[in-house]
């Protein structure tokens, strides 16, 4: 067993850690350490937690420790890198209902030794924790259920929604008064009914262009219940770590919208104050090409760009991919990637992706380090690729992405869009891109494409 004294001195260690772990997420090249410090942050904290002075008996903790590892374990080898967004609003979910739990409990059986103010501060501590839990808890399965496909991407817009949602807050608030002054657990049970259908109503609000601002943001509640719940526990860790997970989460959430060109708050609040307009109709033909002539499209250029989209993730094309730019590179050529913010429904999706596949740092760039090129690039390969690069974000203001930061591939001489289809993109919405003059539509799996794009270029 370990002293107080060396578990606060653990706890700080770990704290330590995942500040640094953090900061280096911030670059790719440093982003694997970082990992690292997370991890050894993790188990230095859980270590301490185990062994603890608080723990008194192992009789369940061991128990829930191993079926709970083995249950990681074989989701984290099962889940590929395009099922990570979908994968962490089902991790919320459970942070969410830990809080809810956990914070119930503690109403039902509090500390104790609390007198005076204490006792105001802990009612105030439960009925948060337990608020901001069960609001989590369902607006992450409704979150999860959008990304994997189970529920559509379109927003869910019930008559007077906004007002719903406001009687829900204000019937919460009162809820929380009634609380604070007969803490009757009858009413903390009321409350968490509302704020669990309040979650989800919030959630399915959201359409699904704008799902990856909601998966960060829940990230972000899901770090306040955790701060909320260690309150309760008297866990300065947990008080730190859900801090650091709730305001890192935020402040993404707020980078994200100003990528997408979305109001924060109109977000995270269900499209309060929007209103939807009707988007244009998109005239013209997709025009069809094959892997013979880009492959003598590429052999003609010069200069190079490529945009990889979901669709590279869902066929895992990184490496051939790669291996394509490796020997256009080697033949002289100029060759780049472009990155939108918020690629692959995550922010950094698309990086990992190409540092897994050993694709030079310093060739991938971001939006908006690479938009004033396009027109001067020859050709410019678009793989899997929507919303990110749909004309209409700029020039229809009915358009449900309209005002969002887009790549302007549309201004180079040539355009090659990877799809398996005719579909279109996570938001539904039609793209004027493919029906451009310049534009040629390379239907097939990703994968297979590039493959035989690859066997057709010089080794």
């Amino acid at each position: 067993m370990m002293s107080s004294n060396i578990v606060t001195a653990v706890y700080i260690a770990a704290s330590v850690l995942f500040i640094l772990s953090l900061g280096g997420l911030s670059n790719q090249e440093s982003a694997k350490r970082a990992v690292w410090f997370g991890i050894v942050g993790m188990a230095l904290a859980v270590a301490a937690t185990i062994f603890g002075p608080e723990v008194k008996s192992y009789d369940w903790l061991v128990p829930m420790i191993v079926i709970g590892s083995i249950i990681g374990f074989i989701v984290a080898r099962r889940v590929e890198m395009t099922g990570m967004p979908q994968l962490v609003a089902a991790l919320h979910t459970f942070v969410g209902l830990a809080a809810v739990f956990i914070g119930i409990n503690s109403a039902i059986s509090p500390p104790a030794g609390l007198s005076g103010a204490e006792i105001i501060i802990h009612e105030v501590e439960v009925f948060v924790g337990v608020f901001i839990g069960a609001v989590t808890t369902t607006g992450s399965i409704i979150a999860y259920g959008k990304l994997s496909g189970v529920l559509g991407g379109k927003p869910l817009t019930l008559p007077g929604r906004n007002i719903l949602n406001l009687i829900a807050v204000l019937v919460c608030v009162v809820l929380g008064a009634m609380y604070l002054n007969d803490p009757n657990i009858s009413t903390l049970y009321v409350m968490t009914a509302i704020a669990l259908i309040f979650g989800a109503h919030l959630v399915m609000a959201i359409g699904g262009a704008d799902m990856p601002v909601v998966v960060s943001m829940l990230n972000s509640y899901s770090g306040w219940a955790a701060a909320a719940t260690g309150f309760l526990l008297g866990n300065d860790l947990l008080i730190v770590t859900g801090a650091l997970v709730g305001s890192s989460g935020a402040i993404l959430s707020y980078i994200m919208c100003r990528a997408m060109n979305r109001n924060f708050l109109s977000v995270i609040l269900g499209g309060w104050g929007t209103v939807t307009a009707s988007a244009q109709d998109v005239e013209g033909e997709m025009i069809a090409t094959d892997v013979a002539s880009v492959a003598a499209d590429l052999q003609d250029a010069d200069d190079i760009i490529i945009v990889p989209g979901y669709g590279m993730a869902v066929a895992q094309a990184q490496s051939a991919v790669s291996e394509i730019t490796r020997r256009l590179r080697a033949q002289g050529k100029s060759v780049r990637f472009a990155i939108h913010p918020v690629a692959g429904r995550l922010p950094g999706h698309m990086n990992v992706l190409l540092a897994e596949a050993k694709v030079p740092y310093d060739i991938v760039l971001e939006m908006d380090e690479i938009n004033d090129d396009f027109p001067n690039a020859d050709i410019v390969i678009i793989l899997g690729a929507n919303d990110i690069v749909n004309p209409a974000a700029q020039d229809d203001p009915g358009s449900p992405i309209a005002g969002m930061p887009v790549l302007e591939v549309w201004k180079a001489r040539q355009v090659i869009i990877s799809k398996r289809g005719q579909g279109r993109g996570y938001s539904g919405i039609e793209n004027p891109l493919f029906f451009k003059d310049n534009s040629r539509m390379l239907y097939g799996d990703a994968k297979a494409t590039l493959d035989q794009l690859l066997s057709s270029l010089p080794n």
